[in-house]
């Protein structure tokens, strides 16, 4: 199992980034994806969640409105689209794959002016 996380980098307060997860070692299109972050000094935590068969969503209520999770079964990515980002949505942020135990290295979003 391997995830390649991409796309952070800094961003001023109410900018957009877009994060790209390439997964590869398991069946991807049968697995519900996930979006965490952790930011520092505090624990991992969930943002995002995509279902593999009809592509429901979940979010986390601090990002309600403006991320939005999707997936790629063609390609084995997943996305996270951040619109209006603020200072607090700083963190590393990981993908996941459901019943999957492994981590990528992540990538690190800075909101900051």
């Amino acid at each position: 199992v391997h995830f390649v996380e991409s796309g952070g980098g800094l961003v001023k307060p109410g900018g957009s980034l877009r994060l790209s997860c390439a997964a590869s070692g398991f069946a991807f299109s049968r697995y519900d994806m996930r979006w965490h972050r952790q930011a520092p000094g505090k624990g991992r935590e969930m943002v995002a969640t995509i279902t593999s068969a009809g592509g429901d969503t979940w979010y986390v209520d601090s990002v309600k409105g403006r991320f939005t999770i999707s997936t790629d079964n063609a390609k084995n990515t997943v996305y996270l689209q951040m619109n209006n980002l603020k200072p607090e949505d700083t963190a590393v942020y990981y993908c996941s794959a459901a019943g999957i135990i492994y981590w990528g290295q992540g990538t690190q979003v800075t909101v900051s002016s």
